[in-house]
């Protein structure tokens, strides 16, 4: 269960920190008017410091600089969200899988975790969703990158060289029309965009290229032959950021409106209506809700879902009323919505 009390919360201002007095009248201020039921039991959460840096967390307490691992090789477009959202200072940690990337916070190789969970053209990143419920982890932010693809060669190389192309079979797929004016150029596919790029730039092959981010051309030290070939200019992929859930207080921020959970409903008709009539009632905004598998139980089904409210007031209120409507309700996360887009 997700643990929102906490002693270090952030605010979205540019006003210098708080000495500790000034910090404990704001407690005493606030404290009667945060509570959220999570589970059957009312936690508190305690404004205990408004830190007013607009960053994130860029350390934790044994560690100069925050290690967040990703899903892929250096490069990747995971990589690129991470810096991002937390800036160039993090050090950044590859897995070759989700799985992998996963377990990388319990192993002690990384501090946090940044995944993607929905893409604007392919969906849902239905594995990561999987992975997050059976995990004890929580979301703490989220970013959004937009998806540019480009054509990476080795220096020297040229539009006229390139006979082969590799990438992830979805990269590929994203630059159809790009591929249509190269009708002879054969598409290799790879298990990952980036890997794709140091593959290509490692066989010293001029005729060779692969599909990837910029920073993947920066990092493999690619030039660029074609930029932005992409079918579609509007293809976004949402990333969140995990810690571990008894260390969210260092994260939560008064302004964060946004919530994900995960909810199972008694088979009966009219649940998934009950669940969700709160939200509409309490004036809270339904953003997704996908349906996954239960591990082990056939034909029946978690909701995960996404809300948004204007208020704190009225995402408790919905929240208390969607707990009772509910046979279980875990809430992932509660963190400040992610808002317009950056170039990687």
């Amino acid at each position: 269960m997700l643990n929102i009390s906490g002693s270090r919360l952030r605010e979205s201002t540019q006003q210098p920190v708080r000495t500790s007095h000034a910090i404990l009248r704001r407690c005493d201020r606030f404290q009667s008017q945060f509570f959220f039921l999570f589970a059957g039991e009312t936690v508190l959460l305690v404004l205990r410091s408004l830190l007013q840096d607009k960053r994130l967390p860029m350390s934790t307490p044994n560690r100069k600089t925050m290690r967040v691992a990703f899903q892929g090789e250096p490069g990747a477009f995971s990589e690129a969200a991470a810096i991002q959202l937390l800036g160039s200072a993090i050090t950044t940690i590859p897995r070759h899988t989700f799985e992998t990337a996963f377990t990388a916070i319990a192993e002690g190789a990384a501090d946090a975790l940044l995944a993607p969970v929905e893409n604007s053209l392919a969906g849902s990143v239905v594995r990561v969703f999987d992975l997050l419920n059976e995990s004890r982890l929580a979301i703490v932010a989220e970013t959004i990158l937009p998806i540019e693809m480009q054509l990476i060669a080795a220096p020297g190389a040229s539009l006229a060289d390139i006979r082969s192309v590799a990438s992830h079979p979805m990269a590929l797929a994203q630059c159809e029309r790009f591929f249509a004016a190269h009708p002879q150029w054969k598409r290799v596919p790879a298990e990952d965009t980036a890997g794709s790029v140091r593959e290509a730039l490692s066989r010293g092959d001029k005729s060779y290229a692969a599909i990837a981010g910029r920073r993947a051309a920066e990092h493999y030290h690619g030039v660029i032959l074609a930029a932005s070939i992409q079918d579609n200019a509007e293809n976004f992929t949402r990333f969140v950021l995990l810690v571990p859930e008894n260390e969210t207080a260092a994260w939560i921020s008064p302004a964060a409106r946004k919530v994900s959970l995960a909810m199972r409903l008694a088979h009966r008709p009219g649940a998934l209506l009950t669940s969700l009539e709160p939200f509409a009632r309490h004036g809270v905004n339904l953003l997704k809700i996908e349906s996954r598998p239960i591990h082990g139980q056939p034909w029946e089904y978690q909701f995960f879902i996404d809300v948004e409210a204007s208020d704190v007031t009225r995402l408790e209120q919905a929240l208390n009323e969607v707990r009772v409507a509910t046979s279980e309700l875990r809430v992932l996360g509660r963190y400040v919505a992610a808002s317009g887009v950056s170039s990687e």
